[in-house]
């Protein structure tokens, strides 16, 4: 583990960067990216060190911002809540987003501790993985594995309802 925090720590600013690049939006970048470490930190067995580091957490980013889009573009924001409407927009839209709301809040409720509340406390309190960390004793590396792992339940809940 000590060598992935080094690697997270030597790297994290390149792939945020990367990121942001990619999503041109500063709360995606931040989710490409602990997306893109936890995904390395998965594979780091199967890294072969001849291979540039760089290049390989790279591509993640860029694998991860392709499944990103495909496997969710059904949804109407990156959280799962609806993006404000305007008085042009459709009522059966309307209605559809506000369902859509009602049932991440569902879900949310009944997901166990401490996804509910570090997924809350990102998505409505707005705070920063490293914060989210030292409320809970815990690193940032742990706050963005924890709210990637409750997004990931969500989205999995939410194309279930779908379905």
């Amino acid at each position: 583990m000590d060598e992935f925090e080094t690697i997270y720590r030597q790297y994290f600013a390149l792939v945020f960067s990367y990121a942001r690049r990619l999503t041109g939006n500063d709360h995606l970048a931040e989710e490409l990216t602990a997306d893109t470490f936890f995904k390395a930190l998965k594979a780091l067995n199967r890294y072969d060190e001849r291979e540039n580091l760089q290049a390989w957490l790279c591509t993640i980013a860029k694998n991860t911002w392709r499944s990103h889009h495909r496997k969710y573009r059904r949804m109407t924001h990156l959280d799962g809540l609806p993006e404000p409407q305007n008085s042009a927009t459709p009522p059966a839209i309307v209605l559809e987003n506000r369902d859509a709301t009602w049932r991440l809040h569902e879900l949310l409720h009944a997901m166990p501790e401490p996804y509910k509340e570090v997924f809350s406390l990102r998505v409505f309190g707005e705070l920063p993985f490293a914060q989210i960390g030292r409320l809970f004793g815990k690193t940032e590396t742990w706050a963005r594995v924890t709210y990637h792992r409750a997004k990931q339940k969500i989205y999995a809940q939410m194309e279930d309802y779908h379905d």
